[in-house]
């Protein structure tokens, strides 16, 4: 007998069931939403929190820690996507969706958090032990290794290209946005390099929740009164909520008399209402009022001016959301499912028209960071015929003295000063209106007449507003 059969065996270690952690397993479960089902974080998120409440696995440091790391992941993905390419060893295209996904949750937690490396790493491997089984969690835990061994800018300095070659590609990696999106936005901010770089990582900051206080149901007096909440910037009926405020614990909230929407969002609506027409000023319509932000806000404002809004929306769900922003307004309203592109109104039978026409959502990237990963260069040959026919129909429903707003949620030239130029070159009948005296206070709004507004000039959404009058 030899002496290597003669030794003792050592005895198999048992089999240790992995650890569940609620938060990483809610995480790994709202980015799986996002992905497979094209779902956004944000209508996602949060249900998912509500539940886990119910269910008592979370408190508010849980929760506060599973919305950082599932937004955390979104805003981050392009730069950690370039990261894992350089330690695996196939195409990124061939690791399965769902083994990305813990390793992008695993990339955020050793690169952009304060989690030692050891619980990011033991964490993410206990998740992909849970979600993916033993065989596949032992790749994500050598990738992870990999990953800890230098810290966020040791790994751009490696993966970036030099932005002396190429600056699109090295600020589309730095600051995770997608090379055509960066060039799309440069393009329109204009400018050298610190303005783009501001822009981009705006984008990457988590934004604040801003209240408005509905004219006539409620006052920012009303909203200042909760903990945690601050005076908006430019906004007369702007509220912020500090990190970790809660819209839904606040009682005006609750009943419809304020609602939480972005300060540009509530610029642009006050600017279109700002704007003097010539004649009567009793008829207001609302073309793609859908999901209602604007739309109660506009209700409010004219039921002051005893005018009546129209708030018209194409999808009946959709007009829906629109009733329901919209009940218990002061005034007499409307809502209607239509399509904006054939009305059901007569020409000319409108003081005021708003037009927030559907767009990429390029200036919402802050909020729906997943967007940015989402879109491509083509969405913009969809929209724009779209954008044209739908600023034809609020020319068309304007009578003559009357005022028109063109909105959009995105700062793209392609969806914003082009769609103005190409319609009103066909419209004798029109002239732009400076927007700019309607925004007062409010620095850096260009040369006009348009406004764009941007978030790190102004700390808002990046909302694109044009005014036009019909002079005949």
């Amino acid at each position: 007998m030899s002496e290597q059969s003669r030794r003792p065996r050592r005895p198999a270690k048992p089999y240790r069931r992995p650890q569940k952690d609620p938060v990483r397993i809610l995480a790994f479960e709202a980015l799986r939403a996002v992905d497979e089902r094209d779902a956004y974080a944000n209508l996602v998120l949060p249900p998912l929190l509500r539940k886990a409440r119910e269910k008592g696995d979370f408190d508010g440091r849980d929760a506060a820690l599973a919305t950082e790391l599932v937004y955390g992941t979104l805003r981050r993905q392009g730069t950690y996507d370039a990261i894992i390419a350089e330690c695996v060893d196939r195409p990124l295209r061939e690791v399965d969706p769902p083994v990305l996904d813990v390793l992008s949750l695993g990339a955020h937690q050793l690169l952009g958090t304060r989690i030692p490396s050891h619980a990011a790493v033991s964490a993410s491997v206990e998740l992909a032990r849970v979600v993916l089984g033993d065989g596949r969690a032992k790749f994500v835990n050598a990738v992870l290794r990999k990953i800890a061994q230098d810290d966020l800018d040791g790994w751009i300095a490696k993966v970036a290209p030099p932005y002396e070659e190429d600056p699109e590609d090295h600020l589309a990696v730095v600051h995770s946005h997608p090379r055509w999106v960066v060039s799309a936005l440069w393009d329109s901010l204009g400018g050298g390099r610190a303005g783009i770089e501001e822009l981009l990582a705006a984008d990457n900051e988590r934004p604040e929740v801003t209240l408005v206080a509905r004219p006539g149901r409620a006052t920012t007096e009303e909203l200042l009164r909760e903990e945690a909440a601050v005076p908006g910037r430019w906004s007369p009926y702007a509220v912020r909520l500090a990190e970790g405020g809660e819209p839904g614990a606040i009682t005006a909230v609750q009943e419809g008399r304020a609602g939480v929407q972005d300060e540009g969002s509530q610029l642009v609506a006050l600017a279109f209402a700002g704007v003097p027409v010539e004649g009567p000023d009793e008829k207001w319509l609302d073309g793609c009022a859908g999901p209602g932000g604007k739309a109660a806000l506009l209700a409010a404002l004219a039921a002051e001016r005893g005018a009546v809004l129209l708030a018209s929306e194409k999808q009946p769900h959709r007009a829906g959301l629109v009733a329901k922003a919209l009940h218990g307004n002061p005034g007499p309203y409307q809502v209607i499912a239509a399509d904006g592109t054939r009305p059901p109104w007569r020409a000319g039978s409108f003081d005021r028209v708003l037009m927030d026409v559907p767009c990429t959502g390029l200036g919402a990237l802050r909020r729906r960071p997943e967007a940015r990963w989402r879109r491509r260069p083509e969405d913009l040959e969809n929209f724009g015929p779209l954008q044209r026919a739908l600023l034809r129909t609020a020319i068309d429903s304007v009578r003559v003295g009357g005022v028109v707003g063109y909105v959009t949620c995105s700062p793209h030239l392609a969806e914003t000063r082009a769609v103005v130029q190409d319609v009103l070159k066909q419209r004798p009948e029109t002239e732009l209106v400076d927007a700019r005296p309607w925004l007062p206070g409010m620095p850096e709004l260009g040369e006009g007449p348009d406004v764009q507004l941007w978030p790190h000039l102004h700390g808002t959404d990046a909302m694109y507003l044009a005014l036009i009058r019909r002079t005949g």
